[in-house]
């Protein structure tokens, strides 16, 4: 997912997408216990796209702050 596509989403909606993201990344590491993936690279990029939803949703809460 790139900045762009975050940046464009509503506050719930990055909430949400974390969730969702935290819920496949442990999918993801159960399923490659118990058999390699496909693709392992699956996990830390999934990893990168939880960090990018909540360095976005860290912004959005201290830009909020700062104008009040």
């Amino acid at each position: 997912m790139k900045i762009k596509e975050i940046r464009e989403l509503s506050t719930s909606d990055i909430e949400e997408r974390i969730d969702t993201e935290k819920s496949l990344l442990l999918k993801l590491r159960m399923n490659h216990t118990v058999s390699p993936l496909d693709n392992p690279l699956k996990i830390p990029a999934t990893r990168r796209n939880i960090a990018r939803l909540k360095t976005e949703l860290r912004q959005r809460m201290l830009s909020e702050k700062q104008k009040s």
